[in-house]
């Protein structure tokens, strides 16, 4: 009796694998991971072929998770939509509600109380500090870190999650954000804790740099991985700090200048290479840059309301017409392309979702590097598949 053990990647969960042959490389091995393959951060498939252990052509495969959110947008009042923008990214509800109120602001002309405004981009700060601490923890563990790291970083998420929920009722789903300004003002309980958490996350993050940005394994695993030229970037419509990594320093809270950020002093970091480790790097700075504006919103925080008093949310019309609006998310251009008739739900409802966007040029990122880059390459790109299928 004979019997072979199986390769890791057969026994991998949700990967299958098929040997073929090509008559210029020679013998090709066929993977497939996914859809539930534990490195592909969700319901997502790459189907990878490789000659040994280099990639030379990958598929991504997603729409496991489409749930059908612009046709539901089409048909729902505009204040009934603002709940399903939560369920996008997931990690960003406050951004998102930002960007859809913003969009249909815009196609109304409504207008925002400054202190709503502050508090807008409080919140949407907040959950770029979430979102990026999160990466942070979530590319660590790509590279075959411990969970200690990943732990780290959900202690801190907790912290911020605390602060949204205490304020809008839900720590994930928040669905804050109304057009004409926010549903609930913050408490001075509500300020004084999140002054409290700002002024400590510079701590943590000096421990966190001190001991994972220099480390010599994760510089080995991430330098020169997985190289964006802006050149590519810029013709894929690459956002967010995946753009920025590459060196073009594009950011719409200063091209756009919405909300109060034109007030506010902060940089935009952008890296040389554009490889992994810029990409690791440009979110840890951004942190840094965000613990700036908070500090700063949350000094000048203005009194008064937080919803407009002319504000309608009730039977409400848009005018006709047709508006895209965006914002920086933590992930890139988060965006909303609305058509309105006059009747009381959006004619055409399109989300621009930088996840999917960013997500299109992973094979141009892999190709020549081995199929264990392919995995910290995918983390390094940061989506969610909520945002990605919709």
């Amino acid at each position: 009796m004979s019997f072979s053990l199986p390769s890791p990647l057969e026994s991998a969960p949700g990967a299958r694998v098929r040997a073929v042959r090509d008559p210029f490389h020679g013998d090709l091995l066929e993977v497939s991971m996914g859809p539930h393959h534990p490195s592909t951060h969700g319901v997502f498939r790459m189907n990878v072929t490789l000659d040994g252990e280099t990639v030379v052509k990958l598929k991504p495969v997603f729409g496991y998770l489409h749930r059908n959110h612009e046709k539901i947008g089409e048909n729902a009042s505009y204040l009934g939509s603002m709940p399903y923008t939560d369920r996008l990214d997931y990690l960003c509800s406050m951004t998102n509600n930002w960007a859809y109120a913003l969009a249909v602001e815009r196609l109304s002309g409504q207008t925002v109380p400054e202190r709503a405004e502050y508090l807008r981009v409080i919140l949407a700060e907040l959950t770029r500090l979430l979102n990026h601490t999160c990466f942070a923890g979530f590319i660590l563990q790509d590279c075959g870190a411990s969970g200690t790291p990943l732990m780290y970083a959900f202690r801190e998420r907790e912290k911020i999650l605390d602060l949204f929920e205490s304020l809008s009722g839900s720590r994930m789903m928040c669905n804050f954000q109304r057009f004409g300004g926010c549903r609930a003002d913050a408490t001075p309980e509500w300020l004084e804790a999140a002054r409290a958490l700002v002024d400590g996350y510079g701590a943590f993050l000096d421990e966190f740099e001190e001991l994972l940005t220099g480390n010599e394994i994760l510089m080995a695993r991430t330098q020169g991985v997985g190289r964006l030229p802006a050149k590519l970037a810029v013709g894929a419509g690459i956002t967010g700090p995946m753009l920025r990594a590459s060196g073009v320093g594009y950011d719409l809270r200063k091209v756009d200048g919405y909300g109060v950020y034109p007030r506010l002093d902060f940089r935009v970091p952008v890296g040389a290479d554009g490889d992994t480790y810029d990409r690791y790097m440009v979110r840890v700075l951004e942190m840094r840059e965000s613990i700036k504006i908070l500090r700063q919103a949350l000094g000048t925080l203005p009194g008064g309301p937080v919803m407009d008093p002319k504000a309608r949310l009730r039977g409400f019309r848009a005018k006709p017409g047709e508006v895209y609006s965006r914002i920086e998310g933590p992930k890139g251009e988060i965006g909303f392309f609305l058509i309105s008739d006059g009747g009381p739900n959006p004619y055409r409802y399109r989300v621009r979702p930088p996840s999917f966007i960013n997500l299109t040029v992973l094979e141009d990122l892999c190709l020549g590097h081995s199929i264990a880059d392919t995995v910290v390459i995918l983390g390094s790109i940061d989506i969610v598949l909520g945002e990605v299928d919709r």
